[in-house]
Order: structure tokens, then sequence, then C-alpha cells
């Protein structure tokens, strides 16, 4: 199989030419394309669900809503565990799916399952699920800074323009799973009834809870048709301000309406909370950006700044948003640190191919699949989801010493086989003039020192058979040799869990890159051979490195064999 493909390489060269041209092409639009984090992602396969039941104690959460959420979503199908979470007022449960089992796949399983158990539920649960985000997926955070001599706003202030304006805003970037928000006060309406008031006036807590909420209430009437027009008749009740309130009717007694400032005081205060978001001594108001499962965490960042900036002139006088986390820049900081090795290793490669052979041509012959093989190595990344991070670009740059060995083993052969070729024509021209009688001045035979290279150059169908003869000949060995290289990684791929998905990317681009490289070998190599291979060739000898180093290697090799 291999030295038919070697024999049909060299037989279409143009199609091989072609077909790496395109390769090539593909491979740097994958690079530019392609997803770029730190780090991989070592979560688990989880989907969030959250349930709030305010006021309720942990236990009473534990019982009756935690423990029911919790036994029905273990028999989902793919789940390996569901972990709860009980809190005041509040249920966190995290199920966790096999990694097999595609995310939006589990959440609509989960999403089912919640459907139809809320009968089991208390009145007023509501079970809902997080975002569709990975435990990476906290990519950006920031806060609102405030400039004192431009203006002053209250955190409930901050917290409103961060709810109602920002978040949304932000939300809408392509990528971007939830924009969650921290800090501050949740500015609401709070009724403060005084217990004396409501008894002298005979009004329970009841009467005041089902009043303020019928109040604030729009209704919707019939259609009145005049003069050819339809009016459509409303009731307007949302609450716009305090008076609002302060007029709603409890009751009637005796004919005098009990209205709600009669029991009660109205102000507008913060909701409840549990937590405050403090930078430098201060407390501020902010939010975190969570990406969605599988995005490109800098092209989501990117986006986000672009949107902050977009938005920034429409904020109040004096407020700025200002990041305090931005993955982008460890993102930047690694692939750069990575980068930079790449290309010093490339170079020191191509480097030690410049010293060791000394001929331009062979140098650019073996050098070639190296930025190829990597190339290839993105090209199937993208096709198997695989990311740009530390540990994928450090699978590239652990091969980059062997992916020129095949390319180096068949450029060798093919000029060596070229030099013998090129005596033995040799020989044979001087043969074919002396038996003509071809003498010099003074009788003696031509020396081959006299002949032109003209008369013993190997022609382009000579070369083509010769590199065709030397690339078979060590094609196969080379081929099995490179695989079993990559063969042994297979203990790397038996890994399983966070381990697995911390050491897999590494050898999957170590894989790919020297899979590549073993199909440029037998390929395109064999063609350049045949396009660039010509005399006058050197001897390992004429070279000062090869000389010294044949000087030591020689000795060596005899003293072996002899004990041996």
């Amino acid at each position: 199989m291999i030295p038919r493909l070697i024999e049909w390489s060299l037989r279409n060269r143009f199609l091989v030419a072609c077909g790496t041209l395109l390769l090539i092409a593909l491979g740097i639009f994958e690079v530019r394309r392609a997803p770029v984090d730190a780090i991989p992602d070592l979560s688990e396969n989880q989907v969030i669900v959250f349930a709030d039941w305010e006021g309720r104690a942990p236990r009473e959460v534990e019982d009756q809503v935690t423990y029911p959420l919790s036994t029905q979503l273990q028999g989902l199908a793919g789940v390996k565990a569901v972990r709860a979470q009980s809190m005041f007022g509040f249920s966190l449960l995290t199920v966790i799916f096999r990694d097999d089992v595609d995310n939006y796949f589990a959440r609509s399983r989960v999403l089912e399952r919640l459907n139809s158990i809320g009968d089991s539920l208390p009145v007023g649960v509501s079970p809902k699920l997080g975002p569709d985000a990975s435990g990476l997926g906290w990519v950006y955070q920031y806060y609102l800074d405030v400039d004192p001599s431009k203006g002053s706003y209250d955190l409930g202030r901050l917290r409103a323009e961060q709810d109602y304006f920002i978040r949304y805003a932000l939300q809408s970037v392509p990528g971007v799973a939830e924009v969650a928000s921290v800090g501050g006060f949740v500015r609401q309406w709070q009724i403060e009834v005084s217990s004396f008031k409501m008894k002298a006036a005979g009004v329970s807590l009841d009467e005041v809870m089902t009043a303020v909420g019928q109040s604030s209430l729009n209704v919707g009437g019939r259609v009145i048709e005049e003069n050819g027009m339809e009016f459509v008749v409303r009731g307007l009740g949302l609450v716009k301000s305090a008076a609002d309130l302060e007029h709603v009717v409890l009751r009637e007694r005796e004919g005098t309406p009990i209205f709600l400032r009669d029991v009660a005081r109205i102000e507008v205060g913060g909701d409840f909370r549990r937590g405050a978001l403090d930078v430098n001594g201060h407390e501020v108001v902010g939010g975190v950006v969570v990406m969605r499962t599988g995005e490109n965490a800098h092209a989501v960042i990117k986006a986000v700044k672009e949107e902050i900036a977009r938005i920034a002139p429409s904020l109040p006088a004096g407020v700025t948003i200002k990041p305090f986390y931005d993955r982008s820049e460890l993102i930047d900081r690694t692939i750069g640190t990575l980068k930079h090795a790449l290309i010093e290793e490339v170079i020191l490669v191509t480097l030690a191919h410049i010293i060791f052979l000394f001929h331009f041509r062979s140098v650019l012959i073996v050098t070639f699949p190296l930025p190829v093989s990597i190339l290839i190595s993105f090209v199937l990344m993208r096709h198997f989801g695989i990311t740009s991070n530390i540990m994928s670009l450090a699978g590239i740059a652990i091969a980059i010493g062997v992916l020129v060995d095949a390319a180096i083993v068949i450029t060798e052969n093919v000029i060596r086989h070229c030099e013998k070729a090129e005596e033995e024509k040799k020989c044979s021209v001087l043969s074919a003039q002396c038996s003509d009688g071809a003498s010099g001045a003074d009788g003696k035979k031509l020396s081959t020192d006299a002949l032109s290279t003209e008369h013993y150059r190997l022609t382009a169908a000579e070369t083509w058979q010769v590199t065709l003869k030397a690339a078979q000949q060590v094609g196969r060995p080379i081929f099995f040799a490179m695989a079993i290289i990559i063969l042994a990684f297979v203990p790397v791929f038996a890994l399983s869990g966070q381990e697995g998905k911390l050491f897999h990317p590494l050898a999957f681009t170590k894989t790919f890159a020297m899979i590549g490289s073993t199909i440029l070998a037998v390929t395109i190599v064999p063609v350049l051979c045949a396009l660039l291979v010509r005399g006058p060739f050197h001897r390992e000898e004429d070279n000062w490195v090869m000389r010294a180093l044949l000087r030591i290697y020689d000795p060596v090799l005899d003293w072996a064999l002899t004990t041996g």
C-alpha cells in the first residue's frame, strides 16, 4: 500500500501539490478561527437546577424541595450523580451527566422531568434551570466606577442601571449565557405596617397584602365603538409612586375608607441580600459574564469589551465600567508563551538541518512538512472540538522534533541513490568514451574530472525513477516506525475523568501532527525530492561538522560490532 501511494504521488505530482496547497489554506483558516482558552475545561458535564422558597429555613427547604427534586432527577438517562445543597429560602442542585451525553440533550431531559414533578412541590415553588455554561464559564467580571466630581449615585441607583440596562446589553452578545449582577441593593417598595394601628383600625395583615396585590394591576375591558372608531377600555393600576400606595383602600368602616397610609409607612428600600461586592475597601455594584458551553472564550471576551465600549456613552454621567477579572489577559500570556516556544523550536530545527545537511534544497524539503503538519493538526483539532490551550499547543511543541524524521530519512535516501546513480552514469559515459578511443593529448585515457557535468547529470526521468526506488525502499519502515511512536500515547488516551480531560488535548494534538507528517512524508516529500534534488552532490565528509562527528561515530560503531 505504501509503495503504491508513493508511486501514485510521483505520477500525479500536480494533484499532490494542489492538494497540499489547499490543505495549507484550510489550516491557516482554522488557525485564525480556532477557539482559544488558557486551560482545558476540566469541569463536569452538569446541569444546574435552582428553586426559591422565600422565608423558609434550610431544614424545610431540604425536606420539601431539595429531597423531592434530587430523588426524581436521579433516574434520568446518563446521570452519574446529583449533588444538592439547601440554604435559607433557596435550593441548589447540580445534576452530573456522563461526558458522552450532549449538554443540550441533558438540559432537555431535566426540563421534561421538572415539568412532571411540579405537583409534588410546595405551592409557589417553581424550579428553574441554570445557564448553559460549564464550571469554566466565568470569563469576565466588572464593576461600576463612579467619579464623584461628575455625579453621586447610591448603590440602589447603580444596581438598577446594572439590572435594567447593562445586563441586557451584555446578554445579547453572542456566546454569553448569563450576566449575573453582584452587589448593591435591588430597589423595592417597602410597606412597614404598624401592628397597633392595624389593631385599632381592625385590619389584618392578610387584608393589607390582598389590597396591595390587587391595587397594582392593569385590567382590560371591552372595545367601545364611536364615530367609526374603536376605543379600548383599560384600567391602569400599576404603582408609580409612594402616593399611589398610600391611597390604597384596605376596607371601609361606617362609610369611611381606611387607607394604607393609615396603618403603614411606605418607602423605597433595598431587597434582602446575603452578600456584597467590595473593591479596594469600597462597596460597589458589578456583574459577572458567564460564557456558554463550547464557545470561544477569547472571542466572547472581545465581543463583550466591544459592547461595553458601545454602551459607555449611554451610562449616567461619571459612571464607567471597569474590569477586575479578564481571562483574555491570561489567555494571551499563555498562548503567547507557547507561540514563542513553537517559533524558537522551528528555528532551531531548521538551523540543525542547515548545519548537518549543508544543502539548501534538501533543507527546504525536510523543513517543509514541519509547518504543514502543524496546520494539519489545527484542522483535525477543529473537527474533534479541541480548543487551542496550553495543553493542546504543548502537544504540538513536543512533537516538533519528531515531525521531520520521516522527511529526513526519505530525503537522505534519495540523495544517496542519486549520488550512486550519477557515479554509475559517469563510469558508463567514461567507459563508452574509452571504447571509442577517446584519449588526451598525451595518449592517456580521459579521467572523470575531464568530463563535463552534462555528460553524467541525471535527467528528469532518471531522477524520477531513482526517487521512486529510494522512497519505496524506506517508505514502509518509516510509516510503521511513526505508527509505533503514535501508539506510545495509547495509555494517555486511556485516562478518564479530570486526568483525561487535562492530558487528552496534548495526546490528540501530538498524534494529529505526527499523522500529518507521516502522510506528507509518503506524498509531497517524494514529489519535492523529484523536483529539487539535483547535483552536484556533496559527500558527508565534505561537511566539517559531519566529518568531526564521523571521526567519533565510526570507531565507536566498529568497537560495538567487534565486541558484540
